[in-house]
């Protein structure tokens, strides 16, 4: 397990949120598109591509901090990682800037984690794949791991970094593309990936253990959108959001109710909102269920399409899925360490 007095290789200064562009939806993937080619056509007027230097970091852009951690944590010093959206940010929404575009033709490799989590830039990477090299890590995942939904029409749930063993499964990715850019280290990708995946089965294993200790009737997680089914499944837990699998979808009345009717006729308690999701719909579901007699509070917040602030804990991969575990854990009634797995985690303003 991670030692409790030196954090896993916290993130340095690249968890920055950017300014998103005030272009409308319909006009933004033709508008970005055409910036791209702009790019990439435009000698005169475009940045040049990264020179790979040997000696030097190598230069990666990647989308979310989750993936952009799993880089760090393989890569080392031996990488100079980008963050393209920082705490907060919903990824679902996001829209690139123009900064944005040229940090990402000017990199060595952009890694992104794919089935459609990075909805808006999908096809901006798809075109940069033709210049630059474009990892995307969830493609190692074996497909009968992912999780189908019915309401993204049958395509799989992007947020499979929700199950540790799951998300374990992006390491090759990463590190094989480490690897070929700079062979000459490819040994100490392979040792750290390693490493890092000891410390995730650990992880893995806390989570089963606190989840378990929550009595049976109360293993129910409801959050502001459905980010979580893989958290359930692999941690035992009834899982539902207010929202769908992306935040773009708007929470129906007849959703609310039904949630509603949930808490009330099952006696839940607690509700939990998520640090990149506005609050909204869960304060409807609070105040539904009061309206009916029943108090419902908010057991803590939640890292979902997001980890937490910079140079913190929970600003790892590691880090959320410990807040998160042991937040659930705790505020429904179970037992887990006060400050989790790695005896690091800081206490949010709405845990308890």
């Amino acid at each position: 397990m991670i030692s409790t007095t030196k954090p896993l290789l916290l993130p340095e200064n690249s968890h920055k949120k950017r300014t998103s562009v005030g272009l409308s939806r319909r006009g933004f993937s033709g508008s970005v598109l055409a910036l791209v080619a702009g790019l990439c056509g435009c000698k005169d007027a475009s940045p040049e591509p990264s020179k790979t230097v040997p000696g030097q970091p190598l230069k990666v852009v990647a989308t979310v901090g989750m993936i952009a951690d799993l880089v760090r944590q393989v890569g080392g010093e031996r990488v100079d990682v980008t963050q393209l959206m920082g705490s907060g940010v919903d990824p679902h929404l996001y829209k690139a800037t123009r900064d944005d575009m040229r940090l990402l033709m000017t990199a060595d490799m952009i890694v992104s984690v794919g089935l459609l989590l990075e909805g808006r830039l999908q096809d901006v990477l798809e075109k940069l794949k033709k210049t630059h090299r474009v990892v995307v890590a969830a493609n190692r995942i074996p497909a009968e791991k992912l999780m189908v939904s019915e309401q993204a029409g049958g395509h799989p749930d992007p947020h499979v970094w929700m199950d540790v063993e799951t998300w374990s499964g992006c390491l090759p990715a990463v590190t094989e593309a480490l690897s070929e850019e700079r062979p000459e280290h490819a040994e100490e990708f392979r040792h750290r990936s390693a490493q890092l995946l000891q410390d995730l089965n650990s992880l893995h294993r806390y989570g089963l253990q606190c989840i378990a200790t929550i009595p049976t009737q109360r293993r129910v997680l409801i959050t502001s959108h459905d980010a979580f089914r893989y958290f359930g499944r692999a941690y035992g837990l009834e899982v539902m959001g207010v929202q769908g699998i992306s935040t773009e979808s708007e929470a129906g009345l007849v959703q609310v109710n039904s949630l509603v009717d949930l808490l009330v006729e099952r006696k839940i308690s607690s509700v939990f909102i998520e640090s990149s999701v506005p609050q909204k719909n869960i304060t409807a579901l609070i105040e539904g269920a009061a309206s009916r007699g029943h108090q419902v509070t908010v057991g803590g917040e939640l890292y979902s399409d997001a980890m937490g602030a910079e140079g913190t804990w929970e600003g790892t991969y590691p880090g959320m899925l410990d807040h998160n575990m042991t937040t659930i854990t705790r505020s429904l009634g179970g037992t887990a360490p006060e400050h989790g797995w790695a005896g690091q985690r800081t206490q949010s303003r709405a845990t308890p």
